[in-house]
C-alpha cells in the first residue's frame, strides 16, 4: 500500500509541475492529477495530448532551455514505470519533429535542439544500460532441422556448428552528445525502447508515428502504389516482369538517369500523385483521410538501416496488432507503401524484402476481411428473405 501511494504521489507531483509549464489549460492537467491513475489518465486524454503536442511543435521548442523538454528528461529519469511510459508515448512526435528540423532545407537558421537531444540520449542510455553491452541476437531457422511446420526430406543432422545467429542490433556504445554520424543509431535505439511498450501506447501516439514515417520516406513519389498495381497485373496475366517494374519505379518518379528530374515537378503533378495515392488507398479499403493527411507531416530524411529497422518493426505492430483501431492500421498501411517506394529508389534489399512482406500480408488480411464481411452480409440477406414452405416428406415403408 505504501509503494502504491508513493507511486501515485510521484505521478501527481510530476503532472502538477507540467501544468505549471502549460498554464493555458492548467485546469485540465490538474484534474487529471487528482485521478486514481494520474499518468494513465494523462496518457489517454486527447485534450492533454493536443496541449503537449502544440507546445512541442512550436518553432521555439527543443532548445536546451525548453522547460517541456526538461520536464520530459526528468520524468524519464524516474523509476516509476507509468511515468516512463508517458514520456515514451511522446517519442514519435519528438523524434519526428527533431529529425524533420535537422534535415530541413533551412536547418542553419534553426535554434539549438539540445532539449530534444537530451531526451533522446536519456532513452538511449537507458536502453544501453539494460543491454549491458551485449548485442541483440536472433536465431536464424535451419530448414534442415524439423519444426512444427515442416519435416526435412533428408535425415536431420544434429550439428551445432551449423546453427546460424544473426545480429539484430550491435552492442551500444555510451554517448554524451548526438553526433551526426551517430544520430541514426541513437534515434533508432530510442525507437526500439518505444517498441518494447508499443502495445500499451495510445492510438494517437501510433498514428503520429505512422504519419512521420510516411513523410520521412518522401512526399513526391508516385510509385508508392505501383506495388499493388503490379501485383494485381501479375495475378491477372499469370506472370510478372521485375525488370519492367524497377524501370517503371525510376521513370515515373524522376529518379532515373534519364531526363526525369525532381526539380521539374510542378504543383499540378504533385496533386495528381496525391490523388493517385488516395484512389489506390480507397480501392484497398483504406480511409482516404489518412492518405490525404499524410502530406502534412515532416520532411524527407536519410533512412539508414539502423533507423529504418525499428521503424518497420513498429509499423508491423501498427498493422497487425489485435487491439489497434482501424485508423491506426490504415495509417500504417499507407506508411509502409511510402517506405517501400523509398527503399526501391535507394536499392535497400533488407528494407525491400521486409516492406514487401508487410504489404502482401496487409493486402491478404484486407481481402480476407472484405470476404468475411461480404459473406456475413450475404447470409444476413438470405436469412431475411422469405422462403417457400416445404412440402411434408412422405416416407414409404414396405411390409
Amino acid at each position: 500500500m505504501h509503494s502504491w501511494w508513493e507511486s501515485i504521489s510521484k505521478q501527481r507531483s510530476r503532472i502538477l509541475s507540467l501544468s505549471s509549464l502549460l498554464p493555458s489549460d492548467g485546469l485540465t492537467l490538474s484534474s487529471l492529477a487528482d485521478s486514481d491513475r494520474p499518468a494513465l489518465s494523462l496518457l489517454s486524454s486527447p485534450s492533454a495530448y493536443s496541449l503537449i503536442s502544440t507546445a512541442l511543435s512550436s518553432p521555439s521548442s527543443g532548445s536546451g532551455s525548453d522547460p517541456l523538454c526538461q520536464w520530459l528528461y526528468e520524468t524519464f529519469q524516474s523509476s516509476d514505470p507509468q511515468l516512463r511510459l508517458l514520456v515514451l508515448s511522446f517519442l514519435p512526435l519528438l523524434s519526428g519533429i527533431y529529425l524533420s528540423r535537422i534535415h530541413s532545407s533551412d536547418s542553419s537558421t534553426l535554434p539549438s535542439l539540445a532539449g530534444f537531444e537530451a531526451v533522446l540520449l536519456a532513452v538511449y542510455s537507458s536502453e544501453a544500460k539494460s543491454r549491458s553491452g551485449k548485442a541483440v541476437l536472433v536465431q536464424i531457422p535451419d530448414l534442415s532441422q524439423p519444426s512444427l511446420y515442416h519435416t526435412p526430406r533428408n535425415k536431420p543432422v544434429n550439428d551445432r556448428s551449423r546453427q546460424s545467429v544473426g545480429v539484430l542490433s550491435p552492442p551500444l556504445e555510451p554517448h554524451l552528445a548526438v553526433k551526426s554520424t551517430k544520430r541514426a543509431i541513437i534515434v533508432g535505439t530510442a525507437l526500439d525502447c518505444y517498441y518494447k511498450q508499443v502495445s500499451q501506447m495510445p492510438a494517437w501516439s501510433k498514428r503520429e508515428f505512422c504519419n512521420f514515417a510516411a513523410a520521412w520516406a518522401g512526399q513526391d513519389c508516385p510509385c508508392r502504389t505501383k506495388f499493388d498495381a503490379d501485383d494485381q497485373d501479375h495475378h491477372e496475366n499469370g506472370n510478372g516482369n521485375s525488370n519492367g517494374h524497377a524501370r517503371l519505379l525510376r521513370e515515373d518518379s524522376g529518379f532515373s538517369s534519364g531526363t526525369g528530374n525532381r526539380d521539374d515537378y510542378n504543383e499540378d503533378y504533385e496533386d495528381d500523385v496525391i490523388k493517385e495515392v488516395v484512389v489506390e488507398m480507397d480501392s484497398l479499403g483504406i480511409n482516404k483521410e489518412n492518405a490525404e493527411n499524410l502530406e502534412k507531416k515532416g520532411v524527407r530524411i536519410p533512412l539508414p538501416w539502423e533507423l529504418l529497422r525499428p521503424v518497420v518493426t513498429i509499423l508491423g505492430h501498427c498493422l497487425f496488432g489485435p487491439s489497434n483501431s482501424q485508423d491506426v492500421k490504415d495509417s500504417a498501411s499507407v506508411a509502409i507503401r511510402c517506405l517501400y517506394a523509398r527503399a526501391s529508389h535507394d536499392l535497400a534489399p533488407q528494407a525491400i524484402l521486409a516492406l514487401q512482406s508487410l504489404i502482401r500480408l496487409d493486402k491478404s488480411a484486407r481481402a480476407a476481411a472484405k470476404a468475411a464481411a461480404a459473406a456475413a452480409a450475404n447470409s444476413s440477406s438470405n436469412a431475411n428473405t422469405p422462403s417457400k414452405a416445404k412440402k411434408p416428406e412422405i416416407l414409404l415403408v414396405s411390409k
